[in-house]
């Protein structure tokens, strides 16, 4: 049985070549795998070894692209970042950012099956950090590295004359937003839309602290 995709990973501003594509479908295939066996038997259950034989790869091929088996579920857990951004960067500039930003969120956090079912995904593997602080670690290197990208998003958003410590706060801001927001909800049963869900959560993180920001004035 093979997981779903939580999310579809977006296109980068240049065409991956056909090792590199390669090269992230192996990585995929062995995250999958990962969660998979986490969901089945937790973190401590699961070895390397068996995560490398559950998505047919040579345990070398494994320790080829991941240090450990929980650095495995990072490119599960980046697809979430990597669709919002790229959600983020089909706005127009002069976009009203709040406008933008609301949308945005909404969009990648509630529109599709296929997200719903990454929700599901991505909430298991959050539980399964709260017992594993190596788990954790990815998790939060995860949404730095989503931040630090979402930076020039906004940057090209907000226009030239913004001030770059105000694009900083609020690339931060947008993120956390998100990220308290998935704690949060997978810590409940709550579903994946309406009153308590992801998207819903998000919004009222993200306005809460996004309220006295200069760019969304």
């Amino acid at each position: 049985m093979r997981s779903p995709r939580p999310y579809t990973p977006q296109a980068g501003p240049g065409a991956q070549s056909l090792t590199e594509r390669r090269k992230a479908a192996t990585q995929l295939d062995i995250a999958r795998a990962a969660c998979e066996l986490f969901a089945e038997h937790g973190p401590d259950g699961t070895t390397a070894e068996d995560i490398a034989h559950r998505a047919g790869v040579a345990l070398r091929t494994f320790y080829r692209y991941f240090r450990n088996k929980q650095e495995a579920v990072a490119p599960l857990l980046a697809g979430g970042g990597d669709a919002w951004r790229a959600l983020l960067a089909e706005e127009e500039p002069g976009t009203p950012l709040a406008e933008a930003l609301d949308r945005a969120v909404t969009r990648s956090l509630s529109d599709l099956q296929s997200v719903e079912e990454g929700l599901e995904v991505t909430r298991g593997l959050l539980r399964a950090a709260a017992t594993d602080e190596a788990l954790r670690g990815v998790w939060y290197r995860v949404n730095q590295d989503s931040e630090e990208r979402l930076v020039p998003v906004i940057a090209r958003l907000a226009g030239p004359d913004a001030d770059p410590l105000d694009i900083r706060l609020l690339a931060a801001a947008a993120t956390d937003s998100i990220r308290i927001a998935l704690e949060l909800w997978s810590a409940t049963d709550a579903p994946t839309s309406g009153p308590g869900s992801p998207a819903e959560l998000a919004l009222r993180c993200l306005h809460a602290l996004t309220g006295t920001t200069p760019l969304l004035r």
